[in-house]
């Protein structure tokens, strides 16, 4: 009898340490999470307030001014997100953010430009694919845009890392409520981008 008692403290001692140091990962994944979303925000605002002394590199002075490529990069991934925002809370798709839509994939790579039609097809399709998705939510549309941004920069991913890049992009895009068709076609569109960007 003692030692099914000794067994049984043993094993509520261990539950409760594997109990707190699970609770305890899940508090640090919130920090993490919490931290990443403030940053993000820091960042979105940074580069779209042109009157802030950071988004220009000034500030307190102990701050080097930020690399212009960088500057550029957050722009256009902000100018992204803003965009698959827009559709996602839509019915219809709206012209005038159409075309905005199109400059800003446009201006995404930064070295090889990809083929005015591919980018041009890309864009209807994203748009058939996230208009009126309201579960695209904003830690979706910002991974989104990242991920479109880095396709067109594909001399700067292995070959692994944009295939998983592509992957992820599928995922994301029927998590977030996109046909499987949609959602294909868009990765095709940005295969083929990547293709030529590389």
């Amino acid at each position: 009898m003692k030692t099914w008692i000794l067994i049984f403290a043993i094993l509520t001692v261990a539950g409760g340490v594997i109990a707190q140091n699970y609770n305890g990962a899940i508090q640090q994944a919130r920090r993490d999470a919490a931290q990443n979303d403030a940053e993000q925000q820091r960042i979105q605002g940074a580069t779209s307030d042109p009157n802030n002394p950071a988004a220009a590199g000034g500030g307190n002075g102990s701050t080097a001014p930020m690399d212009p490529a960088l500057k550029l990069t957050l722009k256009n991934i902000s100018g992204l997100q803003s965009d698959f925002a827009a559709f996602s809370q839509q019915s219809t798709a709206d012209t005038n953010r159409e075309t905005t839509l199109l400059n800003n994939l446009t201006e995404a790579a930064q070295g090889t430009k990809a083929a005015p039609a591919a980018v041009k097809k890309l864009a209807d399709d994203l748009v058939t694919a996230i208009t009126g998705q309201k579960q695209l939510l904003l830690a979706r549309q910002t991974k989104l845009a990242r991920e479109v941004h880095a396709l067109f920069n594909s001399s700067h991913l292995s070959a692994t890392q944009q295939e998983a890049t592509l992957t992820d992009v599928q995922k994301n895009l029927m998590d977030s409520g996109c046909s499987g068709e949609a959602a294909l076609n868009v990765v095709l569109d940005l295969k083929a981008i990547a293709g030529e960007t590389k």
